[in-house]
């Protein structure tokens, strides 16, 4: 099966703003409990030179919670995405797969950091390649975790390229949150876990670009299709 995202990262981006109306509460409160869960303790680690077994006790923590909260994580801004409100409680649902979501973090983290030991261009490849790959978890209760980082690198043949200019596209927001410590994180971490949510649906809706011109910049009519949860189960049933 072929996937290509073709709606404009522009668009994307544009709806990501329009799935975020009212919604901007749940949003916030789930992005600001998995940074400081997960990303925010990266920082502890570094602060002064002692404190090793702190600090170890921080790394083993960051590695168990990891995977599980990223599938969560990801499953609640895949609901918003679609214009469903989620509970808040979803953000700790991956903790229900807390296996299969620890075996993909631990993969993707070790293929990952073996293409970076190459030369970093491979290992920036490497992250756009598995970057599907708890959007296929979220939406698959069945498939395990190599499975979902090679259906992730099927879906990202030929589309690499688009979601890298898309995160490209956020670099000045990201420099606005260094400039300000980090409070406009507040803003730009959902903005950007949105859009990323949507060049997702773009992928898995095959007939996405009849409801949305490729070229358009207000990303008009996508709420119509990514309203409607993806459902492996009916594409069977069309194919046959």
């Amino acid at each position: 099966m072929n996937y290509i995202s073709t709606t404009s990262n522009q668009a994307l981006m544009t709806q990501a703003l329009k799935s975020l109306t009212g919604k901007w509460g749940i949003a916030i409160g789930a992005w600001l409990v998995f940074f400081i869960l997960t990303d925010f303790q990266v920082g502890w680690e570094w602060q002064g030179d002692d404190g090793g077994d702190y600090k170890v006790g921080l790394k083993i923590i960051g590695l168990l919670i990891g995977g599980p909260l990223a599938l969560g994580y990801t499953t609640l801004i895949l609901l918003i995405s679609r214009n469903q409100n989620p509970d808040f409680a979803i953000l700790f649902s991956g903790f229900k797969r807390f296996g299969v979501s620890l075996a993909a973090y631990l993969l993707m983290s070790i293929f990952i950091i073996l293409w970076f030991l190459l030369l970093i261009i491979p290992g920036i490849i490497a992250c756009l390649r598995y970057s599907q790959t708890y959007y296929i978890l979220s939406e698959d209760e069945n498939i395990g975790p190599l499975e979902a980082i090679s259906k992730s690198k099927e879906m990202m043949v030929g589309n690499k390229w688009k979601l890298f200019c898309l995160y490209c596209r956020f670099i000045g927001w990201f420099i606005l949150c260094i400039v300000t410590l980090g409070f406009a994180g507040l803003y730009v971490g959902p903005y950007f876990s949105q859009s990323c949510a949507n060049f997702y649906n773009d992928l898995i809706n095959d007939n996405l670009t009849e409801k949305i011109d490729p070229d358009s910049e207000d990303g008009e009519m996508i709420s119509d299709k990514l309203a409607e949860p993806h459902d492996p189960e009916k594409e069977e049933d069309k194919g046959t």
